[in-house]
This record gives structure tokens, C-alpha cells and sequence, in this order.
């Protein structure tokens, strides 16, 4: 087994830190060989809060991951998400000299700078630059300009940035622990690597995350990347609703959720509860279900109808031929696939990481499919990725298209 073929993908999130070490495979798949967790503390809504207590989540997640895979972790690709990343489409251009007319690679870096040429906010770095679209001397559908004749090459791309320093504090609770970070990737960006596939994309589709802290989503029409965010919801909101709705312990609240929780409203028995039992510090209580149940509901819409306003403002949910695929830990929700196809319209498929080995347990549980996109991104990105991380970060016009 090559070690260039071993790529480890990390991310840090609200309720757990994962550290998925995977082999990439000739064929385009991926052979998980092992899978590090630990608790999460220090991270809110996607963010680090506390810098030494998530990095030692981040070293327990590393050292179980290497126990797991016996691969020794130098370096890894980082997950980033957050209220903060924000995103747009913007167009570039760039006429040729009078002495040539034959597009080359400086052509194409210098429309990828043109659509760069805008103003995003000064404490903000650009993360991602992916290519939607080129034209020609005004035909559009070129999928690679580069030895075409030509006067003028115009390029479109998704433009994906964030706040700067909340970004290093990421890159920096990693290297203190060890290993190198390769490269940062938007997490969306990453899931979506491994519960679509190249149909999906054409023909147009919306991958939702639902995470601990945050809802991370992606929407690709005619195969590329249209749209792309970060609301600051997640699984920690509802379990804290059902801690201060049912006022019992989050602890309680969280195992009660997992265990009983759904969305789907009016098909309990008149009076049906769940029984939390007596321990050390805690009385015990009945809860009525219908009660947790609408509890739930409630966050879990308010939820979808939040990400439905942003996605209607760019007007793509017309062109989803595929629909929605939902993954993440709260899209183990009973119910939670209805309560979406009624709120987005859209057929909507609960999903996990695809064209995947190894590891069952891992690659088929949703909560693992951003940790798994990483490595398969890595995959994807290999060709066109030159500089170092931070050298990029200095410069703070990364590409990192697909």
C-alpha cells in the first residue's frame, strides 16, 4: 500500500471530532482503514471557543484514528464551517494580446484573478475558487478552453470566503497538536464529494448536513456549484428545546432524542409516554411523547424553512432534478425525510458516503460523510494542488476548483 495513497480527513465539529484515515483507490473509490472519534468540547455553532480544550479533542480523535488504522498522522485535510463562510458567483474575463490567439494556462489563472476582483469583507479570506462555466469568444458550454483560437476567455465561479482569523484558529488547534493541515475545505464541499455523483450533479441537486451546531448545504445545477452556506442550527438546538421545554438535564435531553425523538406529528396513543428512569441527581420523570415529538417538529422546520428562504433568493430549487439528499447526524430523525419533501417540495433521499469500502460502520453512518468527503476531495483536487496551505493564505486567493 503506497502511503501517497493514504489521505486522512478531519473534522472538527459541535458534537464530535472525527478523523477518518481512508486509502484512495485507481478506480475512484475509497477503502476506510480506520476512524478516530472523541467528545467535542470547545467548538460552538462550527467555531473554536476554546482553543486548548478542542485541541485536546482533536489529539484523542488523532492518536484513536492511528490506534484504529496503524497509520502513523502527519498531515491532514481540515473541515471548516460556520456562520461566518459566505459565498457568491461572480464572472471573470480577460481579452487576449494582439499577438496571439491561442488560449493557454496563464489565460485561465488570470480569469480566475479577474473574477476574484471584488470586494468581500477585510477580515475575510477567499477559501474557494470553483469553476462553473467557460465562454469562448461569447459560446458558452466549453469544457476546456485551453489551445482553443480565441480573442476572449470569460470563466464563472463560485467564490467561497470567510472570516480570516476564525479560519488560522482552526488551522492552528490542528498544528498544535502535530500534524499538518494540507488544505481547509468547506464542508458542504466535502460531504457532497461522497453522496453525489456525477448524474446527481447534472441533472441538479441540494445537499443539506445537519450537524451538532450547524446546517451546511450545497446546491449544484447542470454539474456545477451554484450556491453554498452555513446557518448556525443544528442537533445541539433541539436537544436544548427539549431540555428547557421538558426541563430535564441535556444529558437526558440528547439520549431521549437519539433514542426516541421524531418529527412526524399525531401518531401517538392519547397519553403514550417515555419513561426516564431514576439515577444519582436525577428523580426520574414521564414525558409525554406527543410533547417531545412536537418539540422537535418544531426546530426541525423552523429549520428547513430558514435554508429554504436563503436557497428561494437565488430561485435554483426549480432546476433540482435530482432533489435533496440529506445526511448528518439529526437526518437519523424519524420522519425528518417527510417534514422536508413537505417544506422544499423537492423528493428528498436520506444518504450516507457512496463508493466506499471498509469500514461499514463508518462509511454507512451519516454522521461520518464530511470526514469521508475529505479524503475523497483530495482525490479530486491532487492535479491542481501546488503551494502550501499557508503560502496560499497569504495570498488569500487559493483555487480550489474541481
Amino acid at each position: 500500500m503506497g502511503k501517497e495513497n493514504i489521505v486522512i480527513g478531519l473534522e472538527v465539529g459541535t458534537s464530535k471530532v472525527c478523523a477518518v484515515v481512508g486509502e484512495t483507490k485507481h478506480d475512484g473509490t475509497i477503502r476506510i482503514l480506520g476512524v478516530g472519534q472523541a467528545p467535542s468540547r470547545g467548538v460552538r455553532k462550527g467555531e473554536i471557543v476554546d482553543f486548548e480544550t478542542a485541541s485536546k479533542c482533536v489529539r484523542e480523535a488523532l492518536v484513536d484514528a492511528e490506534e484504529k488504522s496503524d497509520v502513523m498522522i502527519g498531515s491532514v485535510f481540515l473541515a471548516i464551517t460556520g456562520g461566518h463562510m459566505d459565498a457568491f458567483n461572480n464572472r471573470g474575463a480577460v481579452n487576449l494580446p494582439e499577438d496571439r490567439d491561442e488560449i493557454c494556462e496563464e489565460d485561465f489563472e488570470d480569469v480566475q484573478t479577474s473574477a476574484r476582483e471584488v470586494s468581500i469583507p477585510k477580515d475575510n479570506m477567499f477559501v474557494h475558487s470553483i469553476l462553473q462555466h467557460y465562454y469562448v469568444d461569447g459560446q458558452d458550454g466549453v469544457l476546456n478552453p485551453i489551445g482553443m483560437l480565441g480573442r476572449r476567455l470569460e470563466a464563472d465561479f463560485h467564490i467561497i470566503h470567510g472570516v480570516s482569523n476564525r479560519i488560522r484558529n482552526s488551522v492552528r488547534c490542528v498544528k498544535e497538536v502535530g500534524p499538518e493541515v494540507l488544505d481547509v475545505v468547506f464542508s458542504p464541499l466535502a460531504t457532497a464529494q461522497v453522496v453525489l455523483d456525477q448524474n446527481q450533479k447534472a441533472l441538479g441537486a441540494l445537499v443539506v448536513d445537519m450537524g451538532g451546531g450547524t446546517t451546511d448545504y450545497v446546491v449544484y445545477v447542470d454539474g456545477a456549484v451554484k450556491q453554498s452556506g452555513s446557518l448556525p442550527l443544528g442537533g445541539d438546538h433541539i436537544t436544548n428545546d427539549i431540555s428547557l421545554g421538558l426541563r430535564i438535564p441535556m444529558a437526558k435531553a440528547e439520549k431521549i432524542k437519539v433514542e426516541e425523538g421524531s418529527v412526524v406529528l399525531g401518531n401517538c396513543l392519547p397519553g403514550e409516554t417515555v419513561t426516564l428512569k431514576d439515577e444519582t441527581g436525577f428523580a426520574g420523570k414521564e414525558i409525554e411523547r406527543e410533547m417531545l415529538h412536537n418539540i422537535i417538529h418544531c426546530r426541525v422546520r423552523e429549520t428547513f424553512e430558514l435554508l429554504k428562504r436563503r436557497l428561494d433568493t437565488d430561485n435554483y430549487l426549480h432546476f433540482l432534478g435530482a432533489g435533496m439528499m440529506l445526511t448528518g447526524g439529526c437526518s437519523q430523525l424519524k420522519g425528518i425525510q417527510h417534514l422536508a419533501e413537505d417544506v422544499f417540495g423537492l423528493p428528498v433521499r436520506v444518504t450516507h458516503a457512496q463508493t466506499v469500502s471498509g469500514l461499514t460502520s463508518a462509511f454507512e453512518n451519516p454522521q461520518f460523510s464530511t470526514a469521508i468527503g475529505l479524503i475523497k476531495y483530495a482525490e479530486a483536487t491532487q492535479p491542481i494542488r501546488q503551494r502550501g496551505f499557508f503560502s496560499r493564505l497569504r495570498q488569500r486567493i487559493p483555487f480550489l476548483g474541481f
